[in-house]
C-alpha cells in the first residue's frame, strides 16, 4: 500500500486502544421490575464483557480503505462501529490528504471556544448564586437566611426504580436517533443509495468550485467539513472516473470556460489524495489522463498565441488557466521553448570572430560584447513581456536564465576558449577573464519581474559562473604560466643584452690590441725576409712597394705605418661589435692601443655599469605583467565558492612569483655583481693605468677618488625605488582589492614581501660595507703614501734638523687635506640623491672607520712635542669635517681625539739634563741620583700620567690602555718611559 495507508493504520490504532476499553451491560429480563424485588432484580443483575471477534486495530485499519459510502453503511451496524466511524481524527486525517487541515487554527479555535464556554459557565455561575443566594454578601456560611443546620430525616443511597427508568428513556432515544438517520441525510453525505445522475443535479455547480477554500479547521467537527467537501467534489471525481473520453465527463459539460473547468480539475486533483478504497490507482490515473488532454489543448491555445503576438489576450488567458491546473509549469516551457534564441532560430553570436583578425597573444571582445548585449536585451523584452502575461506568483526569469545559460551562453563560452587555447595561452587567458567581466555585466543589466525574489541577481551571478566552472582550473594554471614566461623573457632578454654589451666593449677595447701584436708579428717576420739573401727572394715586379730603394728597407715601420693604420681604421669595430666607415661628422673614438689603457678602459666600463647592474624598466615591466594577470585572477574571485578561493590563491602566487623573480634573479645578481667589482677595485692600480696612458710610464699620479662607491649608491637609490614600487603594487592591487591580508604573517604574499625587504637590505648592507671598505682602504693608503715623518716629529731628519730652528707651520697637512677632500667628495655627491635613512646610516659608518683608520694611522707615528701641534692641527681639520656631517653619535669619538692630542704637549725634560745644568755647562754641579727629592722629570711624567689615567676626558670612548698605547707614540718615550710608567704603576724603586 502506498503513504496514504499507513498514516490511516497508524490513525486508526490510537482509536482502537481507547474502543476496545468498551464494557457493555446486559440485563438477562428485560421486563420492568417493581421495587418490591429490587434485591432480586439487583442479585440477578450481572457485567459480561463482550470480546469483539476482530481486534480493533485490525477493524480501525479496515475502515481506512472503504469508500464513504459504505464508511456511512459501517457506521449504522453498532455503536462501538458508529464511535469508530465518526473519530475526529479519522477524518482530519482525509483532511490533511488534501491540504486542507490547518492545525495551528484548529489549536486557535479550540482556545477561543473553550475561553468563551468558561466564560459563559461563570456567566452562569455568578446568575445562579444570585438567584440562591449563595455566596452572596450577608449570607451566613454561603446559606441565605442564617446559619442554621437543618437535620434531613433520611437519605436514599440508591433507587433501582428510578435507574430503571433512566435506563429505558435512555434506549428509546437511541433508537429514535438510528431511525432518524436512516431516514434522512446525515452530517453532508448523501445516501449511498443514491444514483450518480441524481447526485450531480442535486449539487449547485457553483459550489464545486469554492468548496476547498471554504473548509475550516475546527476540532469535533472534521466529519462535517469533510462532508461538505465530499458532497460536491465527490459525484464529479466518480463521473470522472467512471467516464469512458473527456468528451462524456460530467465537469465538460457542466462548466463551459477553460478557467472553471482549470479549477475543478485542480480540485479533483487534491481531493483524489484522500481516496484510499480499491481502484484508487486507476482512477487516480483517469484523472491524469484528464488533466493531460486539457493541459495539451491549453498549451496549443497559449503556444498560438505566443506565434501571434496576442500578449495581452490568448497567451494572459491560457497562461492563468494553466497557472490554475497545475502551477503554471507547461506556461513557462512552452514561453522558453519557443523563444527565438532558446529554439536556435536566430543566433546571437558567432564566438571565433573574436580570434579573427587579431595579433597573436590578442582577442578581440568587442564580438562577444554584442553577444551578452543582445542577450540583455532580449531579456529585458522577455521581463516585460512575463509581467503582462503572467501572474505574479509565478517566477519565469528565473528558469528561463537557466535555460539560457545552458543552451546559449555555455556552448558559445566553451567553443570560443577552446579555439583560444589552440591559438595560444595568453590568448586564452584573456578570453576568459575577458567574457567573465562582461558576463558579470550581463547579469547586472537584467531587469526583474513582479515575481522576481529578492536575490535573483545573486542567481543569476551563481548560473553564469556555473557556465565557468569547467574553465577555471585550467584558466588558472595558464595565467600561471602566461605570466611566468612573461617575466622570464623579459628578464632574460635584459640579461642578454647586458652580456652583449660588455662582451662588445670589452672586445672593443681589446681589438686594437690584438691588431698592434699582429702587426708587430707581422714586421718580425717582414724585417727576417729583408734580411734574408737575395738570391732567396721572389723577384717582385717593379709596381710592388718592395721594389722600392733601399732607405725604405731599413726603416720597414715608417713605410708600412700608413698601411697598417688604414688597415686598422678601417675594420674598427663598434660600440656593437659591427664595422662601420669613417664619417667625418660622427667620429668614431680609437680603441686603446696598449693593454693596460685598455685594462683600464674596461675597468672604467664595469664601474660604470654598476648603476645598470638592474634596471627599473624591467622591474616596471614585470610589475605591469603581474598588474595584468592579478586584474584578470581578481575578476575569478567574484565566482566564490571552491572557484573563488583558488583564484585568490593564485593571485597570491603569482606576486610571490613576481618578487622570486624580480628579487633572486634580477635584483640580487645585480648586487651581487656591484659587490664583486668593489671587492675588485683598486684606486691605485686605476690610478696607475690612467697616468700611465695618458702621460706616459714617467707622470705623477693624481688623486683618483673611490668611483664605484657612488654607482653602487646610485645603483641602491633604483633599488629603493624598486622596493617602493612593490610596496604601493602590493598595497594596491592586493590589500585594496582584499587578495590578501596584510597583518596576517603566515599569508605566503607577506612572507615573501618581508624575504624580498630583506633580502634588498642585506644586498645594499653588503654593498656599503664593501664600498667604505674600498674608500677605507684608499684613505690607509694615502695616509701611508704622502704623509711624511717630519710632519708629526719636525727635526727627526738628518737632512732638515740642520735648518730647523724649533718653527712649525701651524695648519693641517697635506695628507689630512686630501683625506678630507676625498671623503668629502664621495659624501657629498650623495646629499639630495638618498634617502635620509640610509645616508645617515652612510655617514655613521663612515665617521666610524675613519675614526678608526686614524687611530692606526697615528699609533704608527712618531709624535714630539712640536710636531704634537700639526697633529692637533689634523684632528681639528677631521673633526671639523665630522661636524659638517650633521652625526651627533660621531661627534664623542672625534672628541676623544681631540683630547688625545694633549698627551704630546705636555713637555717633559729629559733626565740627562739634570746631571749638571746642560751637557755643556762648565762647573756644573753633578746630581745624586740617590737624591729623594722628586726631580722635574719626575713632577711633569706625573702630570702626563695624570692625563692618560682620566678617563673622563675621554667620555668612555677610549680605555686607560688604549690611551696608554697612544702615549708610547711620543718621541721621547724611550727617555721618559721609566718615570711615566712609574708615576701610573708604580713600576721601580727609591731609597729611603
Amino acid at each position: 500500500m502506498t503513504s496514504r495507508s499507513t498514516a490511516a493504520r497508524d490513525g486508526s490504532q490510537q482509536r482502537s486502544q481507547r474502543l476496545s476499553q468498551i464494557r457493555k451491560v446486559q440485563m438477562k429480563d428485560g421486563a420492568p421490575r417493581t421495587s418490591s424485588d429490587v434485591l432480586t432484580s439487583l442479585r440477578a443483575t450481572q457485567i459480561v464483557a463482550s470480546k469483539p471477534v476482530l481486534p480493533a486495530e485490525l477493524m480501525a485499519t479496515i475502515l481506512d480503505y472503504l469508500p464513504v459510502p459504505d464508511l456511512m453503511r459501517f457506521a449504522l451496524v453498532s455503536r462501538r462501529l458508529n464511535e469508530m466511524v465518526h473519530d475526529d481524527t479519522r477524518w482530519i486525517q482525509k483532511l490533511k490528504h488534501m491540504g486542507l487541515w490547518n492545525e495551528s487554527e484548529a489549536r486557535q479555535r479550540f482556545e477561543d471556544a473553550m475561553k468563551r464556554k468558561v466564560e459563559g459557565q461563570r456567566a452562569k455561575e455568578v446568575e445562579e448564586a444570585r438567584r440562591t443566594g449563595v455566596n452572596v454578601p450577608g449570607s451566613l456560611n454561603g446559606i441565605a437566611g442564617g446559619g442554621g443546620r437543618q437535620h434531613a430525616g433520611s437519605v436514599t443511597l440508591f433507587d433501582a426504580g428510578e435507574e430503571q427508568e433512566k435506563t429505558r428513556k435512555s434506549l428509546e432515544h437511541s433508537h429514535r436517533v438510528a431511525a432518524k438517520q436512516r431516514a434522512t441525510l446525515s452530517d453532508g453525505f448523501e445516501d449511498s443509495t443514491a444514483t450518480h445522475g441524481n447526485a450531480g443535479k442535486s449539487r449547485d455547480p457553483a459550489l464545486a468550485l469554492t468548496v476547498l477554500r471554504s473548509v475550516k479547521s475546527i476540532r469535533g467537527r472534521a466529519r462535517q467539513e469533510f462532508g461538505k467537501v465530499y458532497g460536491a467534489l465527490g459525484p464529479l471525481y466518480t463521473d470522472l472516473a467512471n467516464a469512458e473520453s473527456h468528451s462524456d465527463a460530467l465537469i465538460f459539460k457542466t462548466y463551459r470556460d477553460p478557467e472553471q473547468q482549470a479549477q475543478i480539475l485542480a480540485d479533483l486533483k487534491r481531493f483524489a489524495q484522500c481516496d484510499m478504497a480499491q481502484g484508487w490507482h486507476d482512477r487516480e490515473q483517469k484523472l491524469d489522463s484528464m488533466i493531460g488532454v486539457f493541459e495539451n489543448a491549453v498549451s496549443r491555445e497559449f503556444e498560438q498565441g505566443y506565434a501571434a503576438g496576442d500578449v495581452d489576450g490568448r497567451m494572459h488567458r491560457y497562461a492563468h488557466v494553466l497557472v490554475t491546473i497545475n502551477g503554471g509549469n507547461a506556461a513557462v516551457d512552452a514561453f522558453i521553448s519557443n523563444n527565438p534564441i532558446v529554439a536556435h532560430d536566430v543566433r546571437p553570436g558567432n564566438p571565433l570572430a573574436c580570434l579573427e583578425a587579431v595579433a597573436p597573444g590578442h582577442v578581440d571582445l568587442s564580438p562577444s560584447q554584442v553577444f551578452f548585449e543582445k542577450l540583455a536585451n532580449m531579456m529585458v523584452e522577455q521581463a516585460d513581456i512575463v509581467d503582462r502575461v503572467f501572474p505574479p506568483t509565478i517566477d519565469v526569469l528565473t528558469p528561463f536564465l537557466s535555460r539560457l545559460c545552458e543552451e546559449i551562453i555555455a556552448d558559445y563560452l566553451t567553443a570560443l576558449f577552446d579555439e583560444a587555447h589552440v591559438k595560444g595561452t595568453e590568448t586564452y587567458v584573456k578570453a576568459v577573464s575577458g567574457t567573465f567581466e562582461q558576463s558579470l555585466r550581463f547579469v547586472a543589466s537584467l531587469k526583474l519581474t513582479r515575481a522576481s525574489p529578492r536575490d535573483f541577481r545573486e542567481t543569476a551571478k551563481v548560473m553564469v559562473t556555473q557556465c565557468y566552472e569547467k574553465h577555471v582550473d585550467l584558466y588558472l594554471l595558464e595565467e600561471m604560466s602566461v605570466f611566468r614566461n612573461k617575466s622570464d623573457s623579459e628578464v632574460g632578454h635584459w640579461e642578454k643584452e647586458q652580456q652583449d654589451q660588455e662582451a662588445n666593449s670589452e672586445a672593443f677595447f681589446m681589438s686594437n690590441i690584438n691588431r698592434q701584436a699582429a702587426k708587430r708579428d707581422f714586421l718580425s717576420s717582414f724585417k727576417k725576409v729583408v734580411m734574408m739573401p737575395v738570391n732567396v727572394l721572389p723577384a717582385f715586379p717593379l709596381s710592388s712597394p718592395f721594389a722600392a730603394a733601399k732607405p725604405a728597407a731599413t726603416n720597414p715601420t715608417s713605410s708600412l705605418a700608413g698601411v697598417d693604420t688604414a688597415y686598422s681604421r678601417s675594420m674598427t669595430p663598434s660600440m656593437t661589435g659591427t664595422s662601420t666607415p669613417n664619417r667625418l661628422s660622427t667620429p668614431i673614438p680609437e680603441p686603446p692601443t696598449t693593454e693596460l689603457a685598455a685594462k683600464a678602459a674596461i675597468m672604467n666600463s664595469r664601474l660604470e655599469g654598476i648603476k645598470s647592474l638592474f634596471s627599473i624598466e624591467v622591474a616596471l615591466n614585470l610589475t605591469h605583467f603581474a598588474k595584468a594577470s592579478l586584474e584578470r585572477a581578481a575578476a575569478m574571485v567574484r565566482m566564490g565558492g571552491k572557484q573563488g578561493e583558488a583564484a585568490k590563491v593564485q593571485s597570491e602566487a603569482i606576486f610571490t612569483t613576481m618578487l622570486g623573480i624580480l628579487g633572486d634573479r634580477h635584483i640580487k645578481r645585480g648586487f651581487d655583481k656591484a659587490v664583486g667589482h668593489l671587492g675588485d677595485y683598486n684606486p691605485r692600480q686605476v690610478r696607475g693605468f690612467r697616468t700611465k696612458a695618458l702621460n706616459g710610464e714617467d707622470a705623477q699620479d693624481e688623486a683618483v677618488g673611490v668611483e664605484p662607491l657612488v654607482t653602487f649608491l646610485e645603483l641602491v637609490n633604483v633599488g629603493d625605488l624598486i622596493q617602493q614600487m612593490v610596496d604601493v603594487f602590493y598595497a594596491q592591487e592586493l590589500v585594496a582589492t582584499k587578495l590578501t591580508d596584510r597583518d596576517d604573517f603566515l599569508d605566503p604574499a607577506v612572507k615573501e614581501k618581508k624575504r624580498f625587504e630583506q633580502m634588498l637590505d642585506e644586498r645594499v648592507a653588503a654593498g656599503l660595507n664593501k664600498g667604505i671598505d674600498v674608500l677605507m682602504d684608499e684613505v690607509e693608503y694615502i695616509c701611508a703614501s704622502t704623509q711624511q715623518a717630519t710632519d708629526f716629529n719636525p727635526g727627526s731628519d738628518k737632512a732638515d734638523r740642520k735648518g730647523y730652528a724649533g718653527i712649525v707651520d701651524i695648519g693641517p697637512s697635506n695628507t689630512a687635506k686630501q683625506v678630507v677632500t676625498m671623503i668629502g667628495s664621495h659624501t657629498s655627491m650623495l646629499v639630495g640623491s638618498t634617502d635620509k635613512n640610509m645616508l645617515d646610516i652612510f655617514m655613521q659608518e663612515v665617521g666610524l672607520r675613519l675614526f678608526g683608520v686614524l687611530c692606526k694611522h697615528f699609533k704608527r707615528q712618531r709624535i714630539s712635542v712640536d710636531g704634537a701641534v700639526n697633529l692637533i692641527s689634523d684632528i681639528n681639520h677631521y673633526s671639523a669635517f665630522i661636524t659638517t656631517l650633521r652625526q651627533k653619535p660621531l661627534m664623542p669619538y672625534f672628541q676623544a681625539l681631540r683630547e688625545l692630542g694633549q698627551i704630546y704637549l705636555v713637555q717633559i725634560d729629559p733626565p740627562a739634563a739634570y746631571f749638571g745644568g746642560g751637557p755643556g755647562a762648565k762647573g756644573a754641579k753633578r746630581t745624586s741620583i740617590f737624591s729623594t727629592k722628586a726631580s722635574k722629570t719626575a713632577l711633569q711624567a706625573k702630570e702626563l700620567a695624570t692625563i692618560i689615567a682620566d678617563t673622563q676626558r675621554y667620555g668612555g670612548i677610549m680605555t686607560t690602555e688604549e690611551v696608554f698605547e697612544f702615549a708610547t707614540r711620543r718621541a721621547d718615550w724611550l727617555v721618559v718611559k721609566g718615570d711615566v710608567e712609574g708615576a701610573m704603576y708604580g713600576v721601580g724603586c727609591s731609597m729611603m
